[in-house]
């Protein structure tokens, strides 16, 4: 087992393989998008499976691939099939907005993804155009239906807007009614690019529990995982699950066995932190895979304690202002 120095276990990978999106939704980006990342910047795909060869050596179980998009980059399927082959790794996950997913989820089945988690914050067609800035909707519901058809896995986020789409909070709930899927609310952040939309968080994880009590007065709370970053609920008689996660609230990190990678090689140990370690620099240098492990221990052994001190030991700026994008969905 991998411990950080609070004594949290560590056994899961978030990997960001792209920064690059063909979305564009406000509280990820600005309108114009972001500086994306020369090619020679962003980590290979050789790169990637070394680092998670060397990671699941050390302890990780969980993968979990990210963006940006991560079927935007080219070639995605073919290195996903070469991680299900790293042995010790016991999971393969994705999150996806769904609008290039569509044709490559057989073969997603066939490599044994465990999980999906499709981003879709309205299911009105003019609230999510509006939201994301292009007119997908029709696709990502196409890909939803897939997979439920295909009996994988899924859970549905939507980040909760004042003024935007708290009116698709019912509506969403509504679709564990008739499907094994969980819907999960999630906190706006600040990572857009420019910093927080709000001065305070309208939508916090208890106005949204509030608002779904509102409709379904018998919710019932479940038990949540260990490592759950989501409370979860239940309404009877409906065959999914709801799940509220307090991404800006914070109120999970006592528990939290997550480490990201971005897709340029920074390790975040913390999404509220603005890097701790360059690993791509450390292996283009030449590290061994025993450097590289020593390096990964080090910093797993200064880690913050929660997101309020991560954001407060942030080196190149105290404001938060990266966009989703950069840091990996």
């Amino acid at each position: 087992m991998l411990y950080d120095n609070h004594g949290r276990p560590l056994d899961y990978l978030r990997l960001s393989v792209t920064d690059r999106c063909n979305l564009r939704c406000f509280y990820c980006m600005p309108a114009e998008g972001i500086n994306y990342l020369p090619r020679k910047e962003l980590l290979t795909y050789e790169e990637m499976l070394r680092l998670v060869d060397v990671l699941v050596q050390m302890g990780i179980k969980k993968i979990r691939i990210t963006g940006g998009e991560p079927f935007v980059r080219r070639n995605l399927i073919d290195f996903m099939w070469s991680l299900s082959e790293i042995e010790g790794l016991e999971e393969i996950n994705i999150t996806t907005n769904g609008v290039l997913t569509g044709k490559y989820i057989d073969q997603m089945k066939a490599m044994g993804v465990n999980a999906v988690n499709l981003s879709i914050d309205s299911l009105d067609r003019e609230r999510f155009h509006h939201i994301t800035r292009r007119d997908e909707l029709p696709k990502v519901l196409e890909t939803f239906h897939q997979l439920m058809d295909n009996n994988i896995k899924t859970k549905l986020n939507a980040v909760v807007m004042a003024g935007k789409n708290h009116e698709d909070l019912i509506p969403l709930a509504e679709l564990t009614r008739k499907y094994p899927v969980g819907v999960r609310f999630i906190e706006e952040m600040p990572f857009n690019g420019n910093g927080a939309n709000y001065e305070q968080l309208h939508w916090n994880h208890r106005r949204i529990l509030e608002e779904l009590r509102n409709e379904y007065p018998d919710l019932e709370k479940v038990p949540d995982g260990p490592n759950s970053t989501s409370y979860n609920y239940k309404v009877p008689g409906h065959q999914g699950k709801i799940g509220i996660i307090a991404a800006f609230t914070r109120t999970f990190c006592g528990t939290c066995n997550r480490i990201r990678m971005t897709a340029k090689g920074m390790l975040k140990t913390c999404l509220y932190d603005d890097g701790v370690l360059d690993i791509k620099k450390v292996m283009r240098d030449g590290a061994t895979d025993e450097k590289l492990k020593e390096a990964f221990l080090s910093a797993f052994n200064t880690r913050a304690k929660d997101g309020y001190e991560a954001e407060r030991n942030r080196k190149k700026s105290k404001k938060v202002t990266e966009s989703m994008a950069t840091i990996g969905g």
